[in-house]
Order: structure tokens, then C-alpha cells, then sequence
């Protein structure tokens, strides 16, 4: 069983967020070009679909390991979705109908930059958001209760249960970034003058409710990790070695389903060298 894989009941503040792989740049290197082998033949066989979920506090690292574990891949079975906050339209659905629309068909891999658990992670944090639903019987903060969340929770699972069911593959990564070094990346946004534009006050104001952040999480993932959707602790605090660990565990895992290209069939095998001489003789 993957060590980092949440299949008993954990404790964030008792698991390791920096580890160090040697040579995690070089290994990763090689496996995304593994990866793109195995993807091609995902894409032509088309019976399966994979769904990387990613979630971690700011600074953790998200857009870089997706630009960085996803580099060598066919642009065309790839496609990212970064959820920001609901637009008028989606807040006039329920809460995971935005996600449903972006599930990528079979043969592609989607990775959700954020995903449908800011729905019970944010506004659990805020629960003031949850009003901006306009969800029948819930008109105060007061009634968003801890029963609200957990059923919700409920309902990402029977959600993620179906996706699975139909052919979708699905991997949920928690990047476990450290206090401290959250801190030394927000520094570096403001002492850099090329990455100034990524900071914001607002990550200040959301770092003070760094211990609530982390109580959702550990709720959610202990709640919401499953056989057929688990979610995988990476540490985070080295960039390198998380990228590396999620590229491992997506490589090994859709590894597992054997995919094979489609053979072509009987009728055109026996014309081959027909279609040769055509093509040679123009």
C-alpha cells in the first residue's frame, strides 16, 4: 500500500511535510516521458478517463507541479481546470454541477486545480459564502452546522463512487505544506519584483486561519478518502520531491489498467501493403 495513500483515520500535525527523494528533478525527468507513452495509448484505447485532483493551502505548489509533471504529455489529453469562485450562473445550480460540466471524457487526463472540496473546505472557513447559494431552508450562517458539511461530504463521495463506476479514474492529492515555509514563499513573492504579482493581502488575512484550514482538511480527508477515490499526503515543503511522488503515484496507477492501442481491423490489415504502393506510386 502507497505510504502516502489516507486509508486509516490521520493526523495531519503528526505527518512529515518535507521529505527529500536525491535526484528527484532527474527521475522526473524520465517518468513524465513514461507518462506521456502511457497516456497516448489511454487516448487511443478510450474506454477510461483520469480525474487529479489537487488541493493545498496557498503557496503549496499546485500550478508549478501541474506545469512540471504534465510537460511532456500530448496537449490534447490534457486539460486543467483552475476553480475560482462560483460565477452567477453556477451558484444558480447545485454545488457540483460547475465540476460535473469539467470531468474530461475517456482517453484524457483533467486535473482540477482546486476542486469541488473548496465546497467544504473554504466555506466551511467562511461560511458566510454558502448564503450566496440561495439553497432552499438555509437563509443564516447559524444553520450551516457540522451536519451540513458531512452530508455534503456524502455527496462528493456518491459523486466520485459514479464517476468511478463509469470509467473514470480518480486520484486526489493533498500538497501538505508546512506553516514555516508558507511563510518563506510569501516572502519570496514580495522580495522578488517577477513574482510580486502573485501576492495579495488577502493570502495574510487567510494565513491567520491556518489552523481552521487545517482542521477541515484533515476532516475531509479522512471522511472523503475512499478505495475507488483516495487521497495521497504528499509533502510538500520540496517542491521537487512532491512533483515527483504525484507523477509516481498517477504513472503507477494508470499503469495498472493495461491500456493498448486499438488494432486496426482485419479488412484494412490484409491491404496494407495496397495502401503502401498507393501512397509510393502517386
Amino acid at each position: 500500500m502507497n505510504k502516502y495513500q489516507v486509508t486509516e483515520s490521520i493526523e495531519l500535525k503528526k505527518i512529515e511535510t518535507k521529505e527529500v527523494i536525491s535526484k528527484a528533478k532527474k527521475k522526473l525527468k524520465k517518468l513524465r516521458k513514461d507518462l506521456s507513452e502511457l497516456q497516448d495509448k489511454m487516448y487511443a484505447e478510450g474506454k477510461y478517463a483520469a480525474l487529479i485532483c489537487l488541493q493545498g493551502m496557498d503557496t503549496s505548489g499546485k500550478d508549478s507541479l501541474i506545469r512540471e509533471v504534465f510537460k511532456d504529455v500530448n496537449a490534447r489529453g490534457v486539460e486543467v481546470y483552475s476553480f475560482k469562485v462560483p460565477t452567477e450562473l453556477e451558484l444558480n445550480h447545485d454545488f457540483l454541477w460547475r465540476h460535473y460540466i469539467a470531468l474530461p471524457p475517456r482517453g484524457i487526463i483533467g486535473v482540477f486545480n482546486r476542486t469541488h472540496y473548496e465546497n467544504v473546505l473554504v466555506t466551511r472557513v467562511h461560511p458566510e459564502y454558502i448564503l450566496s447559494e440561495n439553497i432552499p431552508a438555509t437563509n443564516s450562517v447559524d444553520q450551516i452546522n457540522e451536519v451540513f458539511y458531512h452530508k455534503r461530504m456524502e455527496a462528493i463521495n456518491a459523486f466520485e463512487s459514479n464517476l468511478v463506476d463509469n470509467g473514470t479514474i480518480v486520484l486526489k492529492f493533498f500538497l501538505n505544506l508546512s506553516k514555516e515555509e508558507q511563510k518563506n514563499r510569501l516572502l519570496r513573492r514580495l522580495r522578488l519584483k517577477q513574482k510580486n504579482w502573485k501576492f495579495s493581502p488577502a493570502d495574510l488575512k487567510e494565513r491567520k486561519l491556518w489552523d481552521k484550514y487545517q482542521f477541515c482538511y484533515q476532516d475531509l480527508l479522512n471522511r472523503t478518502s475512499t478505495k475507488k477515490a483516495p487521497w495521497f499526503v504528499i509533502p510538500a515543503d520540496d517542491k521537487a520531491t512532491a512533483r515527483y511522488l504525484v507523477a509516481d503515484i498517477i504513472f503507477e496507477t494508470l499503469n495498472q489498467y493495461n491500456f493498448k492501442e486499438p488494432e486496426l481491423p482485419e479488412k484494412y490489415k490484409i491491404e496494407l501493403d495496397n495502401y503502401k504502393n498507393q501512397l509510393e506510386n502517386e
